[in-house]
């Protein structure tokens, strides 16, 4: 008997030994091994469910096996191997082994092992990748109004994150540039901390004016972490005065209302006559001016002042008292309106008048030719007289043509 040489058993013996560290590590696959198991990749947020499927396209009856990142056994075929009620059986058979395992958490991620017990042992890895979900973004900045024309630095603040979240600003629907962002480890919770900051100049526009910060992140879908706060911005008043009625007529009460738009609301409203002292008969109630009865004598321009602690501004306003019959513009309107039906409705019958004269006088002038045609043969007056008269039948030929 024959025994093979020494160097020759050594190298197999090595050969074998790399084979089998090689199956155990899942380096050797070979694609067209009809019993290799395939698996796939997953990526799964924390406290959800992801499943592991391992498959072979044939099998000679051997059992799939799946193990965790640190070599312990989950499932055997059918049989639960480790006692995790988050791991839960999802199918089994010859040729697929799929797991559920639930409640993920991050210490969960790694590289999961699925073996076909053969000779030699087949595996495959599938890496599960664990999403740290960002938390509801915290905003500061806000507490105080900002002077018109002023700068605000705004501070938005998402934690828990894995990978590192990025935080969006928005006012209103337009996204905002400029910010910075700063991301902080947390080592023992594998996770990070993400803040941003952002400086706004500020315009009495911005006032009420709604901004966002948002967390962009691959565990959530636009728009599902987002905090949102008001602006806030103090300016002094626009001032407006508004007249009661756009005709003021003499003998009649008038009033003006002074509006100031500001934030705040203006407290303070003073009223003047431009180079002139306010009339006698003008009472001021705070933002109103009043005239019991006007009079020529009141005419003029008006001032009125507001103030709210931020600033103050002016309005004015030009009275011109007229006449009490004048009529409003409104009134003037519908009587024009009123003047051209009745012009329409007289042109209409005048054209009917017309139109009956002449249908009038046509048969007239037929009548008078046939009563003229007594007298054209008549040798004297006398017959002439009677031939126009013309008898009964001249009398029903009269009534014929008068119909």
């Amino acid at each position: 008997m024959a025994f093979p040489s020494a160097p020759s058993t050594l190298w197999s013996v090595s050969l074998l030994t790399v084979l089998l560290a090689a199956a155990a590590h899942g380096n050797i696959i070979d694609d067209d091994d009809p019993m290799q198991p395939v698996t796939s990749d997953e990526t799964v947020s924390v406290g959800g469910t992801v499943t592991l499927t391992c498959r072979v396209a044939e099998s000679d009856n051997s059992s799939l096996q799946w193990s965790n990142t640190a070599q312990q056994t989950l499932y055997f075929g059918e049989k639960r191997a480790l006692r995790d009620n988050r791991i839960q059986l999802h199918f089994s058979s010859s040729v697929e082994l799929s797991i559920d395992i639930g409640e993920v958490q991050l210490s969960d991620e790694g590289e999961y092992t699925c073996s076909l017990f053969t000779m030699p042992v087949r595996t495959a890895r599938a890496t599960v990748t664990v999403l740290g979900v960002p938390g509801k973004p915290q905003m500061t900045g806000f507490e105080n109004a900002v002077p018109e024309g002023g700068a605000v630095t705004l501070s938005c603040t998402s934690t828990g994150s894995k990978p590192a979240a990025s935080l969006r600003w928005y006012k209103g629907n337009q996204e905002l540039e400029g910010h910075t962002e700063l991301v902080e480890s947390v080592p023992d919770e594998l996770t990070s901390n993400v803040s941003s900051k952002l400086t706004l100049e500020v315009s009495r526009g911005d006032n009420n004016e709604l901004i966002t910060c948002a967390v962009v992140h691959p565990s959530l879908a636009p728009g599902d972490k987002r905090s949102e706060k008001t602006l806030r911005v103090l300016y002094s008043p626009d001032v407006q005065i508004l007249p009661e009625s756009h005709l003021p007529r003499e003998g009649e009460k008038f009033c003006l209302q002074c509006l100031g738009n500001g934030n705040p609301e203006p407290a303070e409203y003073k009223w003047d006559k431009k180079d002139e002292v306010l009339p006698p008969q003008a009472k001021v109630d705070g933002a109103h001016l009043c005239f019991e009865s006007l009079n020529k004598s009141d005419n003029g321009v008006y001032l009125c002042y507001a103030d709210n602690g931020i600033g103050n501004s002016q309005g004015e306003f030009t009275l011109l008292v007229q006449d009490p019959t004048a009529m409003s513009t409104s009134s003037g309107v519908d009587h024009a309106v009123i003047g051209g039906v009745v012009a329409v409705i007289v042109f209409i019958l005048l054209c009917l008048l017309i139109v009956l004269g002449r249908y009038l006088i046509r048969h007239k002038g037929t009548y008078l030719t046939h009563e003229a045609k007594g007298s054209d043969d008549a040798p004297d007056a006398d017959t002439a007289i009677i031939n126009a008269e013309g008898g009964h039948s001249g009398a029903e030929d009269k009534k014929e043509y008068f119909i």
